[in-house]
């Protein structure tokens, strides 16, 4: 999640200076009747800076948890490696740790109409357009969507562990950040100082897509600079084979509602796309996965279109990163060039060079 609503980027000054600069804003919102919701984005996020404190005097305070503090000693070796050997920006963000109490730091509430896969967008004055809208709070949340759910639409809630300011605020740590391992809260890490290293406004494909590939080629060689294997490959091709079966299912959904069918016979054929992903799904699970059950409860839960749509804004561009980083030979200057440059060009421009990518073909082995 990318919450921007603050019109200049902070210094490490007080907090009381940032919050000079968000009590205007607040007041303009106010005037144009969206105080409900900013006014929980600006709350949320101000909890969140008065909840911070320096990693280094949580890991040197020996009334702290244990764990916590070997898991923040270990994500600060993270934090180095993702500056000096990812060249992802060298700020105070990730030095500083904040417990927000809860398990999820935000949810998104994502809408489609019943029959599209377009998501319901919602601008912001900085971070431009995005396919969610954010909230501090679960039960604010489920009110959202139910609303959303009365006047028809498809709605999914996702808890998100991380978001970024952009840089616009040093991001914290979050307690919601660590419940995973060291090496997710490096992924974490990398992927939101990926946004902060660029961001282009009103393309969230784009953005999550690239953050997605910083993210896993940067835990690639942070595993291989800590002198660790690689990672599971098999649970590795697990994860894409299951993102690519959600994509498949978005694409026959796509063909489904450009024809000419009543609601009624829509409606059924739409629950019938679920049924075959479900199918397709136990078939990978039972005779490639060794039964392996790790995505059984999302499969089994209810499917609506705006469940499908994280998948298409996180993993829909990745192998054209990929391919542009071989492209490059793993040089992550020129790497965060190429992208700098591509993300300036315009929309449909853009979205050609990303397919161009994707169709290019793999290196033989050894090849260049």
């Amino acid at each position: 999640m990318i919450d921007l609503l603050f019109p200049r980027r902070s210094s490490h000054g007080s907090l009381d200076r940032k919050m000079r600069v968000l009590v205007p804003l607040l007041g303009a919102l106010l005037l144009n009747g969206c105080s409900t919701y900013y006014g929980q984005l600006v709350n949320g996020q101000v909890q969140l800076l008065r909840a911070r404190e320096p990693v280094a005097q949580v890991i040197a305070d020996p009334a702290r948890d244990v764990k916590l503090r070997a898991q923040l000693r270990q994500s600060q070796a993270a934090r180095d490696f993702a500056s000096s050997h990812l060249y992802l920006p060298d700020n105070r963000s990730y030095r500083l740790y904040a417990d927000v109490k809860r398990n999820s730091v935000v949810w998104n509430v994502f809408a489609t109409q019943e029959f599209s896969l377009d998501p319901q967008t919602h601008c912001f004055p900085i971070a431009g357009c995005v396919a969610y809208r954010g909230y501090y709070s679960l039960s604010a949340a489920r009110g959202e969507a139910a609303l959303q759910k009365q006047a028809g639409m498809d709605v999914y809630i996702g808890g998100v562990d991380a978001y970024s300011t952009l840089g616009w605020f040093d991001d914290p740590i979050i307690n919601t950040m660590m419940d995973r391992g060291d090496e997710r809260l490096a992924t974490l890490i990398f992927h939101e100082l990926a946004h902060q290293r660029f961001y282009v406004k009103d393309d969230s494909e784009f953005n999550e897509s690239y953050a997605t590939f910083v993210e896993q080629e940067g835990t690639r060689q942070w595993r291989a600079y800590q002198g660790l294997p690689p990672a599971n490959v098999d649970l590795s091709k697990q994860m894409d084979q299951f993102t690519q079966l959600v994509l498949d299912t978005r694409e026959r959904l796509e063909k489904l509602y450009s024809q000419p069918l009543a609601p009624a016979a829509m409606r059924a054929a739409k629950q019938q796309e679920f049924e075959q992903m479900r199918a397709h799904y136990r078939q990978l699970r039972d005779t490639q996965w060794n039964g392996d059950k790790r995505y059984d409860a999302w499969v089994n839960a209810p499917m609506n279109n705006a469940k499908l749509l994280p998948f298409g804004l996180y993993d829909q561009w990745v192998p054209s990163f990929a391919a542009l980083f071989k492209q490059v030979h793993g040089n992550w200057p020129t790497f965060f060039s190429e992208v700098e440059r591509m993300g300036k060009l315009p929309a449909d421009q853009r979205k050609a060079a990303l397919v161009k990518l994707s169709q290019t073909p793999e290196l033989p082995p050894g090849g260049e």
